[in-house]
């Protein structure tokens, strides 16, 4: 085991979970777990390979343990993942309602994981598929062609490596509940890992066309993937189902908001449209619901 400890420039507030909540695919993620007694635990698999990364924090400093192979590589990182890089204070609300969930929240940092794979694949998951689908998807790849990670964590999974994920049959895509399409552009995107994985030290508009160079990568899944692996503060979500009219509901009490809309009404953060967005969810204004949720599907008995 190794140990690193961080503190918060300045001594401010810092919330370290909601700062990598957004790195959790689902309640039973197998590569993320937040333990009874509060600590947050993590399975990476990084380029000095599997790591397992524990921590807490004790209201002025995070505290991390790390165990395998990839220990050093995320205790170096640490600073970097937690969100050292990252400017709150760049940000200004222009909306009430960003205001006080701006107030509300004054710990929220971006992460950035500096890991592309491991946030790509489950963001190609979830493409046009409820979450509890993706969310599934994800569960069962782990578990059946993942390994147990490094440490005493608790039962965490590392996902497959690349040439792993690339050479999974047919029919366990097809178990896991994935079609042909998004199951393709996994492995596309796992042959390519290399230049892909580049995209983490790129500025956004370059890591964006890397990861959109890959069939079956399109704006959205950029988007969500470099929201995580660069802590990304402007790249917004385009695409999406819900997002649009949670932000035009959000921010102006109408219903229907498309992709154009939202964007004009994010244009006064420009620069930091992704963190309003956040801060917008995490004010858990949405919009009535008219109709019942989408329900999932089985794909593998198809």
């Amino acid at each position: 085991m190794a140990t690193r400890t961080w503190a918060p420039p300045g001594g401010g507030p810092y919330d370290l979970e909601r700062t990598l909540c957004v790195l959790a695919r689902g309640p039973g993620d197998p590569a993320y777990r937040v333990a009874p007694d509060g600590s947050l635990w993590r399975a990476s698999r990084t380029p000095q390979g599997p790591g397992t990364l524990r921590l807490t924090y004790d209201g002025g400093t995070v505290h991390g343990e790390a165990w395998g192979p990839g220990a050093d590589w995320l205790l170096d990182r640490l600073p970097t993942l937690l969100g050292a890089s990252d400017d709150p204070a760049g940000f200004t609300p222009r909306h009430r309602l960003v205001h006080a969930s701006h107030r509300r929240n004054p710990g929220l940092r971006l992460a950035r994981t500096g890991l592309v794979l491991e946030s790509l694949i489950p963001s190609i998951l979830e493409q046009k598929v409820t979450s509890d689908e993706a969310y599934r998807a994800w569960r069962l790849l782990l578990q059946r062609h993942g390994e147990p990670a490094p440490g005493p964590g608790p039962g965490l999974r590392v996902m497959p490596d690349p040439r792993a994920w690339a050479l999974i049959p047919s029919w366990e895509w097809h178990r896991a509940g994935v079609d042909g399409r998004r199951s393709a552009t996994i492995v596309r995107a796992a042959r390519a890992a290399a230049r892909l994985e580049e995209a983490a030290s790129m500025d956004e508009a370059d890591a964006s066309a890397r990861l959109q160079a890959v069939p079956g990568i399109g704006p959205w899944t950029a988007a969500e993937t470099l929201q995580r692996t660069n802590g990304a503060a402007d790249a917004v979500t385009t695409g999406d189902l819900h997002l649009p009219k949670i932000v035009g509901y959000a921010l102006t009490g109408l219903r229907g908001t498309d992709d154009d809309g939202m964007l004009d009404l994010l244009a006064p953060y420009a620069g930091q449209r992704h963190r309003a967005c956040r801060l917008i969810l995490l004010s858990g204004v949405v919009p009535p619901r008219r109709a019942p949720r989408f329900s999932a599907r089985d794909f593998s008995r198809i």
